[in-house]
């Protein structure tokens, strides 16, 4: 159902022929840099997160791992993950497949600076055997993003 939300809002968008779906699982960063072809850095990995009474989802190269002293100065507070049952409660993708489209309406959506070096990336498509190839203008339309932040190292 997560896959059809995200298909669907990517198809809105004009996206949808970029959508790849896989007979192999693509729920991490590896597994997906296996099935899309490419090195892992490139797999556009959404991480999830509760600041305030939000969701907030961290798009973010695969190589890039939260930085806590960035990730409190820019939302001045503590990193705190949501479980694999928050998340899909409150982003509306399960864990392997979470991704910024098709999301809840509450989900704020950030686009972390490890993303910048590459021309192209791949982020998962609702579902832990999807991705979609989007270039990162792309995916700042995509996604309707809230703004760039530098969190990661």
């Amino acid at each position: 159902m997560a896959f059809d939300k995200a298909r669907d809002f990517l198809e809105n968008k004009g996206f949808a022929d970029r959508i790849m779906e896989f007979e192999v699982s693509s729920a991490t960063v590896e597994l997906a840099a296996q099935a899309v072809g490419c090195e892992p850095a490139r797999i556009a990995k959404s991480l999830s997160f509760q600041v305030a009474d939000l969701p907030v989802l961290i798009v973010a190269a695969g190589d890039a791992r939260v930085d806590n002293a960035k990730f409190k100065q820019t939302f001045h507070t503590k990193a705190r993950m949501l479980s694999p049952e928050e998340v899909e409660r409150q982003v509306g993708h399960a864990v392997g497949g979470v991704c910024p489209f098709g999301v809840n309406a509450c989900v704020e959506i950030y686009l972390d600076q490890s993303l910048k070096r590459f021309d192209t990336v791949y982020p998962a498509c609702g579902s832990s055997n999807s991705a979609v190839r989007l270039t990162i203008s792309e995916l700042e339309t995509a996604s309707g993003y809230k703004e760039w932040v530098d969190v990661c190292r």
